[in-house]
């Protein structure tokens, strides 16, 4: 359910204004951020269909958010095949590819 459009991709358009387009794999140290700062992604909110975010999960964050983390030596793990291209806008190539993990595989037997 992660993305502006929550079908799980961190596609984007013009009414996404908080640019949710980098693909990361939240830690404690980023959710922790992130609730200091206003955005309290760790407690869930069933009226809205939003079980809360713990370590691990994957999340399309805001690229401004990412970077600002990022400052701030708080910036979570990114999947970088599944970030979206409009992050450039915010954020430099060479930063996301620093913070880079491979893309869990599914593999079908």
């Amino acid at each position: 359910m992660t993305g502006f459009f929550r079908d799980g991709s961190c596609k984007t358009c013009e009414e996404d204004r908080g640019l949710h387009t980098v693909c990361a794999r939240v830690t404690e140290e980023f959710l922790a951020f992130s609730r200091a700062n206003g955005n309290d992604l760790s407690t869930p909110h069933p009226e809205f269909g939003f079980p809360g975010l713990k370590p691990g999960d994957r999340w399309c964050l805001c690229a401004g958010r990412w970077k600002q983390a990022l400052d701030a030596g708080m910036a979570p793990p990114v999947i970088l095949e599944s970030t979206h291209e409009a992050t450039l806008e915010v954020v430099d190539l060479a930063e996301l590819r620093e913070h880079a993990i491979p893309a869990l595989r599914v593999v079908k037997a």
